[in-house]
């Protein structure tokens, strides 16, 4: 099993800044891709796709910023200029393989973005 942990949320003014960070953990051999996704129909914020690419929403582009960290499979999500638009759980989610060379794909419990005054 792969587990994601994601921290990071809370609540902020319009216009703050937030970073997110997502841990997954278990018998991965590989992450193919890895993202964010927000809100109950999680829709796609921002991810990494199996080619490394970063793509993102367009509301977000420009605003926001995933970065990875490949040897702690850990990615994160820098989030500027916050709009309460952008109020939502966040969720990571990662696919890829474990040691057994079973795929995998696993969310995150969510974690909580307020953006209000």
């Amino acid at each position: 099993q792969v587990h994601l942990v994601e921290s990071g949320g809370g609540l902020v003014q319009p216009g703050g800044s937030l970073r997110l960070s997502c841990a997954a953990s278990g018998n991965i051999f590989s992450i193919n891709g890895m993202g964010w996704y927000r809100g109950k129909q999680r829709e796609l914020v921002a991810t990494f796709t199996s080619s490394g690419r970063a793509h993102y929403r367009d509301s977000v582009k420009d605003r926001f910023t995933i970065t990875r960290d490949n040897a702690q499979n850990t990615i994160y999500l820098e989030m500027n200029s916050l709009k309460p638009e952008d109020t939502a759980v966040y969720y990571c989610y990662a696919a890829g393989r474990l040691v057994t060379m079973s795929g995998f794909d696993s969310w995150g419990q969510g974690t909580q973005v307020t953006v209000s005054s």
